[in-house]
């Protein structure tokens, strides 16, 4: 165990010993463009799936019951806007930085 010990802590401090001169960047900008772009898709694979099931569930409830329409309408479309409103903020997340 305190030689687990003793080589993790020599692999930690080892980097900072020798951090004399700049480097190389850690991304360049193609990583960032990619990692934005996956980020852009995973928000939008995210809201998309969420309103599918919000709209299925919603118009499930409007079949089974035809007289709660006018209830389940007006919600139905608001949490549609807010999810589709967090995909958009990604897109201009990435857009901004």
């Amino acid at each position: 165990m305190k030689k687990l010990l003793l080589v993790l802590t020599v692999a930690l401090f080892s980097s900072a010993a020798m951090a004399q001169d700049g480097g190389a960047p850690l991304f360049n900008e193609f990583t960032k463009a990619a990692f934005y772009f996956l980020a852009v898709a995973i928000a939008a694979f995210g809201g998309t799936r969420a309103q599918s099931n919000a709209a299925s569930v919603a118009l499930e409830g409007m079949a089974r019951n035809p007289s709660a329409a006018d209830k389940l309408f007006v919600p139905m479309i608001l949490g549609l806007a807010l999810m589709e409103s967090l995909v958009i903020f990604t897109l201009i997340s990435v857009y901004l930085i």
